[in-house]
């Protein structure tokens, strides 16, 4: 690709990357009002909507393995999103997308073979460590635990994607998988967020974080995957954990500590060498 098409590319996965940390920046401040699992119900419900209306699912499709798998995947959608808003509830953005971020750089490690792999292992390992919580220091254990299982979750996230990919066409199996993750959310989510989920200044905020988190970032990254190498697009988003901590200061003044600063550093250094190195995914 030239250098001219190449570089729009780039900025549609930066600005796919911006929409998601500006998401999940705007959604922490709705905590207060209807709880973070209330929030996090509110953002699967209407990305569920937004998904079902485009890609129109046919139910009968959902058998044998297919519906185990569409089940599966969104168990998997709704832990990684619950979770994450639980640890943004107790930790700072950067630091919680920092931790996250260890689910998609563990299947890296996994899928890759290359020789440098233990260095990247051993990078992000000391950025792990840099951020988990020591004597005297204010950072929430629980939040960081929770940030860690988002990760978990993610990794998941992304093998079952893969898998429901080649189940269905286009983002199908992406809305029906939703769908599951909305009924999974939808008494935690209601308990959380009580009557307040009905109020409608709030519904038009929750529903602008699902565009932001959602709708937007997808759209703008299967157009960039159309122009972009696989380890290119996976090195710009390995930049996520940076981008969070740049949001989380802008929006919601969450300042860090040198310490912290330098484990992201470690983690997207990381991140960067082993999405670059793995290989690329089994076509559909």
């Amino acid at each position: 690709m030239s250098d001219s098409g190449r570089a729009p590319a780039i900025t549609l996965v930066l600005g796919s990357i911006v929409s998601v940390q500006v998401g999940n920046a705007v959604a922490k401040t709705l905590f207060d009002e209807a709880g973070p699992v209330g929030i996090v119900l509110l953002r699967v419900v209407f990305a569920a909507i937004v998904l079902v209306a485009i890609w129109r699912p046919a139910i009968r499709d959902l058998r044998g393995m297919p519906a185990r798998e569409v089940v599966l995947f969104g168990v998997a959608l709704a832990g990684m999103n619950a979770s994450i808003y639980l640890a943004l509830d107790r930790i700072p953005l950067g630091i919680a997308v920092t931790l996250e971020f260890v689910g998609p750089l563990g299947v890296a490690f996994v899928a890759s073979r290359h020789r440098l792999d233990v260095l990247w292992a051993a990078l992000a390992a000391i950025g792990i460590v840099l951020l988990s919580p020591v004597p005297g220091s204010d950072l929430d254990v629980l939040g960081c635990a929770l940030a860690l299982l988002a990760g978990a979750f993610w990794a998941a996230y992304i093998v079952l994607s893969a898998r429901v990919g080649r189940s269905f066409a286009g983002g199908q199996g992406l809305a029906m998988a939703m769908v599951v993750a909305g009924a999974l959310l939808l008494g935690p989510g209601i308990a959380d967020g009580g009557a307040d989920l009905l109020d409608p200044a709030l519904l038009a905020i929750a529903f602008a974080v699902a565009m932001l988190s959602s709708a937007i970032p997808y759209s703008l990254e299967l157009e960039a995957l159309r122009r972009l190498p696989q380890g290119t697009f996976g090195v710009l988003m390995s930049l996520e954990p940076a981008v969070a901590a740049v949001i989380g200061y802008l929006i919601l003044d969450q300042g860090l500590a040198a310490r912290e600063v330098a484990a992201i550093a470690f983690v997207v250094v990381a991140s960067a060498g082993a999405l670059r190195t793995a290989p690329p995914p089994a076509e559909a």
